[in-house]
């Protein structure tokens, strides 16, 4: 047994639908503009190839969590996403046997701080401090896709205090879940525990502390966040 001078840190994990056990989380890939008018409201051409970001697995927490309002911005966006979780390990995947190295499917918010992608944008820098965040990566319980088969349409949807902000469906995916996962281990090879954000629709929006977020995904499941007052 290998001894390690600090305690292990505790496994990043997701709740899994209708059971107990849960999810061990190895990465968090996350795809930038994968729905046209959303890539259209923030001054992009939604023809770019997908492009990808990270986050660390120990940014996820569960739905139902309280989330204190972040350090260092001003402007906290919402992003609602259909979240794929990878459990076969797949290097330069065929898009034809992409979806066999999808386990399941939940639903994601992908919190950004705005401010600071915004200023990252305009120095070419990277989006890590934007993305990368605690508890940034707020996600339901998984479906294992034996049960929800892969959804290609159905609404996704998110509401702030019970106001809906972003309403769309899956249909209007540029690059849909085989695309996106074929292309992703182009430079990874994807392992089990992999989770990737599929991209948000347009309507992302500021949410300030005391605000309540509820979305979801048709067929998958929901998801509900409250953004807390800062530490």
């Amino acid at each position: 047994m290998t001894d390690f001078v600090l305690p292990s840190p505790a496994i990043a994990s997701v709740a899994v639908a209708g059971s107990p056990e849960r999810f061990a989380v190895r990465r968090i890939f996350c795809v930038g503009r994968n729905y046209a008018a959303h890539a259209r409201e923030l001054g992009n051409d939604e023809r770019d190839p997908p492009f990808f970001f990270t986050k660390p697995a120990d940014a996820v927490v569960d739905s139902g969590s309280t989330i204190h309002y972040p350090p260092l911005t001003a402007n906290l966006h919402h992003e609602i996403e259909l979240v794929a979780a990878i459990g076969k390990a797949g290097f330069r995947i065929a898009r034809d046997k992409a979806l066999d190295h999808v386990w399941g499917y939940g639903v994601g918010i992908d919190l950004t701080r705005r401010d600071l992608q915004d200023e990252a944008k305009k120095a070419a820098r990277p989006w890590d401090w934007a993305k990368a965040f605690d508890r940034s990566a707020p996600c339901g319980p998984l479906v294992p896709a034996a049960r929800s088969g892969h959804p290609q349409k159905g609404r996704i949807w998110l509401a702030v205090n019970g106001q809906v902000r972003q309403d769309a469906d899956l249909a209007e995916l540029i690059w849909p879940i085989s695309d996106i996962v074929s292309i992703c281990s182009e430079a990874m090879e994807l392992q089990p525990g992999d989770l990737i954000f599929t991209g948000t629709p347009a309507g992302v929006g500021a949410v300030r502390a005391g605000d309540t977020m509820t979305g979801g995904v048709e067929g998958v499941g929901t998801i509900e966040a409250t953004i807390g007052q800062p530490k």
